[in-house]
C-alpha cells in the first residue's frame, strides 16, 4: 500500500476536532487511509453506508452511538444517509471529547451544506487528492513514475495498473460509472451523455480562460446552465476553477477564470491520450503539464489561496499562491530546455513574490534571474513540504 501523506494530519485532527471529515472523489483512495488511521485506534468501528447491512445497523442512531460511546466511529460514504447530521451533533456535543466520529464522502451540495449547518465549530475539513508525486517517489524510486504519474493520472487503480491500456480502460469506465451511477447518487439530475459532453469539451478547454458563450453555443444550453455543469463537477472534485488574482497592482487583469481537470488522467482519457506519444503529439501537452503541476503543488500546500495573473497587456504567471502576506509564483513549462518571455518577468516585477520557481521536467535546478529558478517537480514539491 502507498502511504498518503494526510494520514499523519487525519491523525492530528482527530485529536483537535470531536469529528473529522476527509471528502475527495470516488475512488481516490479514502476508505484505504481510513483502514490506515483506524487500525491506530483498535477499539474504532467501521461502517460502509453502502451496505445496507451497515445502514440498518443505524436505523436507530442515538442507541448504535450509545453502544458505541467512546469508541471512534468511522461512517463511509456518508453522503448517502445525510439524515444523520442532526444526530451526530448531538452526539458530538454529548461526548465532549475529541476523536468521536471520522466520516469520508465524496463531495455534493448536500453534504457540504448538511455538515456545515449542523456541525460547525465541531468538524475538521480534509481533502484526500489522487497520489501525489512524493507519495509515489516514496514507494517507487524511479524518475519515470514522474511521467507515468501525469500520463495515467493519481486514481490509484489507474496508477497502479499493470499496463498503459489496462489504465486507459479503467479511466473510461470510471467516467462512465462516475456519470452514470456516482452523479446520480449525489443527487444530480443532468443526462449522462449532455454531462460527457460538457465534461469533454472543458477539456478541450484546459488550462484556458473560460468561455462559458462559446461553451454553451456548442451544447444549445443557456449559459447559466453552463455554470451549473461547472458546480456540479467542481463539487465532485472533477474540475478547478482557478480564479484571476485581484489584486491593487495599478493594473489592468484579467477577470475571467481559468477551469482544469484536476486529474490528468481523466483529462488524457476524455481526450483520447492513451500512450505518451498520443500526448506529446496533441496541443494540449503543455496545458496538460501545467494542470498537472498545479494540482501536485495545491495538494501540498491546503491551506494557501491559489490565483494566476494576467494583464491585459500580457503580463502572465500560471499559479500565484498567497496566505497572509506571504506570495509565492509559480510558472509551468513542459519542455525540458524552458523559455521565459518578456511577458513573464513583468509579471514578476508586478508581483515581487518572495519565491519565484520555474517548473519543467529538468534534471537539476539552475537559476534564471534574480531569486527565479528552473527547477525539477519533485524538488519544488520538497521545499513546498517544508513550508
Amino acid at each position: 500500500m502507498i502511504a498518503r501523506i494526510l494520514q499523519s494530519r487525519a491523525r492530528q485532527w482527530l485529536g483537535r476536532f470531536p469529528a473529522v471529515a476527509i471528502l475527495g472523489p470516488r475512488q481516490c483512495g479514502k476508505s484505504t487511509l481510513a483502514r490506515a488511521v483506524l487500525a491506530e485506534f483498535p477499539s474504532a468501528v467501521h461502517l460502509d453506508l453502502e451496505r445496507p447491512s451497515d445502514q440498518a445497523r443505524l436505523r436507530d442512531p442515538e442507541a448504535f452511538f450509545a453502544a458505541n460511546a467512546g469508541r471512534l466511529v468511522c461512517l463511509d460514504e456518508i453522503q448517502r444517509v445525510p439524515e444523520l447530521f442532526p444526530v451526530l451533533r448531538a452526539v458530538l456535543d454529548a461526548g465532549q471529547r475529541n476523536g468521536q466520529v471520522l466520516v469520508l464522502g465524496s463531495a455534493s451540495p448536500e453534504l457540504l451544506r448538511q455538515s456545515s449547518e449542523s456541525l460547525a465549530g465541531r468538524i475538521g475539513y480534509l481533502e484526500l487528492t489522487p497520489f501525489l508525486l512524493p507519495e509515489v517517489l516514496t514507494a517507487k524510486a524511479g524518475a519515470g513514475e514522474l511521467h507515468t504519474l501525469w500520463r495515467r493520472g493519481g486514481y490509484p487503480r489507474s496508477f497502479l495498473a499493470a499496463t498503459d491500456g489496462d489504465s486507459f480502460e479503467w479511466r473510461e469506465e470510471f467516467i462512465r460509472t462516475f456519470l452514470e451511477r456516482d452523479l446520480p447518487q449525489l443527487g444530480v439530475k443532468v443526462a449522462a451523455g449532455t454531462l460527457h459532453r460538457f465534461w469533454q469539451m472543458a477539456a478541450h478547454y484546459h488550462g484556458e480562460l473560460w468561455n462559458a458563450s462559446k461553451i454553451s453555443q456548442a451544447l444549445g444550453v443557456s449559459q447559466p446552465t453552463v455554470q451549473s455543469y461547472v458546480r456540479t463537477l467542481e463539487h465532485a472534485f472533477m474540475l478547478r476553477v482557478l480564479p484571476p488574482l485581484e489584486a491593487n497592482l495599478k493594473k489592468r487583469l484579467v477577470k475571467t477564470p481559468k477551469v482544469y481537470l484536476r486529474d490528468s488522467g481523466i483529462l488524457h482519457a476524455l481526450l483520447r491520450l492513451e500512450t505518451e506519444n498520443d500526448l506529446l503529439g496533441h496541443p494540449v501537452y503543455g496545458s496538460s503539464w501545467e494542470g498537472y503541476v498545479i494540482e501536485q503543488v495545491l495538494g501540498m500546500l491546503p491551506g494557501w489561496e491559489a490565483f494566476f495573473y494576467r494583464t491585459s497587456t500580457g503580463s502572465e504567471c500560471d499559479l500565484v499562491l498567497q496566505r497572509g502576506r506571504r506570495r509565492l509564483a509559480i510558472e509551468c513549462k513542459a519542455s525540458s530546455s524552458p523559455e521565459l518571455t518578456p511577458d513573464f518577468y513583468r509579471a514578476i516585477e508586478d508581483l515581487k513574490p518572495e519565491t519565484t520557481r520555474v517548473v519543467a521536467p529538468v534534471k537539476e535546478a539552475y537559476p534564471v534571474g534574480q531569486g527565479i529558478q528552473v527547477t525539477p517537480l519533485p524538488d519544488l514539491l520538497d521545499e513546498l513540504a517544508r513550508l
